[in-house]
């Protein structure tokens, strides 16, 4: 994957607004949203069909734990960046146990927040 170019994103979050801000913050900084989910089901279909570079995935979803996704979400090739507007320090090692590319605060979401986790 070359940083440098637009990355595709599919972002997977319960919040409508969340994914509807992110989505525009992320077109801002170049990066491509092919698609959203509201569930881990869904967002793993997607990822499945529309084979993005990367995936945003809330960590608290209806139906899953992000946590228990990222597999599944590295099956389909995209790289994960989980989110969750708590703060990383709240979840202790579970994010590099994950095998997440990383963890971004909701709050602290930007392109160049995710492109240096995928450095």
């Amino acid at each position: 994957m070359i940083i440098g170019m637009c990355l595709r994103v599919v972002i997977v979050d319960d919040h409508a607004r969340f994914r509807a801000q992110a989505t525009e913050l992320l077109k801002l900084e170049r990066f491509t949203v092919v698609g959203d989910a509201d569930t881990g089901r869904g967002g793993i279909e997607l990822s499945r069909r529309l084979a993005p570079d990367v995936v945003l995935l809330d960590v608290g979803l209806p139906d899953a734990n992000g946590f228990d996704l990222v597999n599944d979400v590295h099956a389909t090739g995209a790289a994960v960046v989980l989110t969750s507007s708590r703060a990383s320090a709240d979840y202790g090692r579970r994010i590099l146990e994950s095998g997440a590319e990383g963890f971004i605060a909701k709050a602290e979401l930007s392109g160049e927040a995710i492109r240096s986790l995928l450095r």
